[in-house]
């Protein structure tokens, strides 16, 4: 009975622990962290029951091995099953959408004037040696309109001021990262964006979207994707944290075994998929933005490749099918196509035309933003 019992339960348990190392819930308390510690004790117990099977008509030594790398076995298809239902596909679910113009205009000029000056954004960029030239970029570019931007680096760089977390692991350095800020800053600002270097932002543009929302409600915002049961923003188009989500992320911090300070060994998460996760356990779920029409506000790719896209499949209608009006990120940039962005956005105007937008977002005292 003990044998058919530990085999029997072997497989089945350990096709389950593959779906749930990759940080898919399943309503239980325990954590992925928890399960990758017990893993190998789980392999051995199953090795043992296998063994003593195969012991019966050769050595238990030859069983034992056997039994391991069958258990592996059953661990890796577990794990191909389910990797075949978590592609990475756009959100289906928790839109979150922009004011509509009618909304704003509805506004006396005194609700619009404290709701503009309200919306104060710290942003968070990720950085490494390697980035040098992106660096250079978003420091000359867009983090000019944040209300405070600092860099967090992997490591010291002489050539430029930052934060140094002094890791290179991805899931440490944004952990840190939000940890610091929160313990810095919380009392100075509502809405926090994290972004990469390659990561172009309109900072106007996402206050606009953040008009009418509660920061001190649990906002976890951006390009939205699914994996498996998993569901997260994709941290190549940018992350949107409320003070209200990163005051339960600082909390959820301090308990390493639901969100823990490095990733697996074996099943290890991408940074974005790690920090939902952690988000999950505190009933922060992820939200896609949308304009008032329904696109994609937070863009994963750049603007070139979008217009490559729409002009392959919707040729009769470019500019509609690539991007929204109201665009808040793109990613992907080289250095040079920041520049070309930040000229675009800010300084281009078509002469005749005139803007009549109902809000202005006022930039930084002391910015030297354009």
């Amino acid at each position: 009975m003990e044998r058919a019992g530990g085999v029997g339960a072997c497989p089945a348990r350990y096709a389950r622990g593959a779906r749930l190392d990759l940080g898919v819930g399943d309503g239980s308390e325990r954590t992925g962290s928890l399960r990758r510690k017990r893993a190998p004790f789980e392999l051995l117990k199953c090795a043992y029951f296998l063994g003593k099977m195969v012991s019966e008509s050769s050595s238990f030594i030859k069983g034992v091995v056997l039994g391991g790398v069958f258990c592996v076995l059953v661990t890796l298809l577990g794990h191909f099953k389910m990797g075949h239902g978590t592609r990475a596909h756009h959100h289906e679910h928790h839109h979150i959408q922009a004011p509509n113009k009618e909304d704003v205009l509805n506004l006396s000029e005194d609700e619009r004037l404290e709701l503009s000056q309200s919306i104060r954004v710290f942003c968070i960029i990720l950085v490494k040696p390697k980035d040098l030239g992106h660096w250079a970029a978003v420091k000359e570019t867009w983090s000019k309109h944040c209300d405070k931007a600092e860099f967090y680096s992997s490591e010291n760089i002489k050539v430029f001021n930052s934060v140094v977390l002094d890791t290179n692991d991805m899931w440490m350095m944004m952990r840190k990262a939000y940890k610091l800020t929160y313990e810095r800053y919380k009392d100075e600002f509502n809405w926090f964006f994290l972004a990469y270097p390659t990561t172009f932002a309109i900072i106007e543009n996402l206050k606009y979207f953040l008009l009418k929302k509660d920061p001190a409600q649990p906002f976890y915002i951006g390009h939205t994707v699914k994996s498996g049961d998993l569901e997260y923003v994709d941290s190549e188009g940018g992350i949107v944290l409320s003070i209200g989500s990163l005051r339960r992320l600082s909390r959820i911090f301090e308990d390493t075994d639901k969100c823990p300070e490095q990733g697996g060994m074996i099943w290890k998460l991408s940074e974005d998929k790690q920090l939902a996760v952690c988000l999950k356990y505190t009933g922060v779920i992820a939200e896609n933005a949308e304009d008032s029409e329904g696109k994609d506000i937070f863009n994963t790719k750049s603007v070139n490749t979008l217009i490559k896209e729409a002009m392959a499949n919707h040729p009769e209608q470019v500019v509609d099918g690539c991007c929204s009006d109201m665009a808040i990120t793109f990613n992907g940039l080289t250095p040079n196509h920041m520049h070309v962005m930040m000229y675009g956005v800010y300084r281009l105007r078509p002469y005749g035309h005139t803007y009549n937008d109902a809000l202005i977002f006022l930039p930084p005292e002391g910015s030297d933003n354009d």
